[in-house]
């Protein structure tokens, strides 16, 4: 039976710290930890080569690391300008290029704004910019690597569950990439029991269906937010905002789902990816959790 994987989104500050500098390291690092995930962050553009891609691929591939690879946020999927269109297909292309090296199973795709359209707009617009970047991964021969379309954290960016749904049900090639801490942001809290997580889990399952909801790709840390969503991402310290993991991890448990958990806390994202193993683990051994 599958077991849900843990790791941290780029390299925590404990990293440096320990006197490491090269990301080739980090599989290694991990593994130590007892962690099984590590997600390539290419959020400001794909800036890195194919011989370091290779060594981290070899790496995770060694040390029993998954990867998964997040791309630029500069992607935006419900424009419907011409140039804005292809520029979206250019840096999937370029993140799809690198995941190969990499041996990335999954790129992490932002939704991007509405702007001044309306919200079904800016939503078929996005299911059209979809259909486009699927063909262009396989005219490029890239389908070694599910496109996960991330939940966000602003009220003003498409990407609320049911839109991410939505458009993931549309090709079975994709998948979600469910953040619960962008949901718990712009919900004004509302992301925060087992209630809530259960209502999540069965909206997913109802339309997307219970295989792709049961390995879904997920983000969590605890984050700020306002009136109008998400301010800055915490660290588990931060007891304030939340959202708390531990409904989470019952609500997987329960349900035997296999997800990646990447941890996206602000420096400290491997040591709360540990947290979150652990969390998970000690559900397991409540039954009926």
């Amino acid at each position: 039976m599958a077991e849900p994987k843990f790791g941290p989104a780029g390299n925590s500050e404990s990293f440096a710290a320990a006197g490491f500098k090269k990301s080739e390291d980090a599989p290694a690092w991990l593994a130590q930890m007892g962690l099984t995930a590590f997600e390539y962050q290419c959020g400001r553009g794909v800036r890195c080569g194919e011989e370091t891609a290779l060594k981290i691929g070899a790496a995770a591939k060694r040390h029993g690391i998954q990867m998964s690879i997040h791309a630029p946020y500069f992607i935006n999927l419900s424009s419907e300008e011409s140039e804005r269109m292809e520029k979206n297909v250019g840096y999937v292309l370029e993140t799809a290029r690198l995941a190969v090296p990499l041996g990335a199973t999954r790129m992490v795709v932002h939704c991007g704004g509405q702007g001044k359209l309306t919200r079904d707009r800016a939503m078929r617009n996005s299911h059209e910019n979809v259909k486009n970047i699927l063909r262009a991964l396989d005219e490029a021969h890239l389908t070694g690597c599910a496109v996960c379309l991330e939940t966000m954290g602003k009220k003003s960016v498409l990407g609320t569950a049911e839109e991410v749904c939505e458009l993931v049900a549309a090709d079975d090639r994709l998948l979600p990439c469910i953040d619960f801490g962008h949901l718990n942001c712009r919900t004004g809290g509302h992301m925060n029991t087992r209630e809530e997580v259960k209502a999540l889990f069965d909206l997913m399952e109802n339309t997307i269906g219970h295989e792709r909801t049961a390995k879904l790709h997920a983000h969590f840390s605890h984050i700020e937010y306002n009136d109008k969503g998400e301010v800055r991402h915490l660290t588990f310290a931060d007891t304030v905002y939340g959202p708390d993991f531990t409904p989470v991890a019952e609500e997987t448990a329960v349900r035997g789902y296999a997800p990646t958990f990447i941890c996206e806390s602000a420096g400290t994202q491997a040591e709360d990816a540990l947290a979150m193993k652990q969390c998970f683990m000690d559900k397991l051994e409540i039954p009926n959790a």
